[in-house]
């Protein structure tokens, strides 16, 4: 199912995305991911990766967003994007849960050839509970993210 939020944004409801686990999680940390992509069949890429997610033992999956369509920004010639965001609760460090998007964004092919280059999964960790974190490596909470519609619209579905 879709819904029109206006002309340049869609949400699209799929058996995935959104979705809510009433299991309480005894893992400690809570992060919210930010999920990306142009290339491919994304919405079946983000089904995938869902699937991977809830068969990975450092995360338990919360919670999902529908899934957003929306034109690029920064390098705006090419494909519109697909984005939507998890919540995971995980005992994982920020560097590992960083490393850990990272092994998967290699799994899907991801290709980093320049800034805002279309991608077949794009991962950012939004938050991490409540840290302020800001190495070389990370930055956390994700820099813009309140500036980008590609994450607010997604965002105002997580509880």
């Amino acid at each position: 199912m879709k819904k029109t939020l206006n002309k340049e944004h869609l949400l699209y409801f799929t058996p995935f995305f959104p979705k809510k686990n009433s299991v309480e999680s005894d893992k400690q940390h809570t992060v919210i991911v930010g999920i990306g992509g142009n290339i491919g069949k994304v919405k079946q890429t983000f089904h995938k990766l869902y699937l991977m997610l809830l068969e990975d033992r450092e995360f338990e999956f919360m919670q999902s967003s529908p899934i957003l369509k929306n034109p690029a920004f920064g390098y705006t010639n090419q494909n519109d994007f697909f984005n939507a965001v998890l919540a995971l609760k995980t005992n994982l460090s920020p560097m590992q849960v960083l490393h850990r998007m990272q092994r998967y964004e290699k799994r899907f092919k991801r290709k980093r050839s320049f800034k805002d280059a279309p991608r077949t999964l794009d991962l950012d960790i939004i938050f991490y509970d409540d840290k302020k974190i800001n190495t070389q490596n990370l930055i956390i909470p994700h820099p813009h993210w309140y500036k980008r519609q590609s994450v607010l619209i997604p965002l105002g579905y997580i509880v």
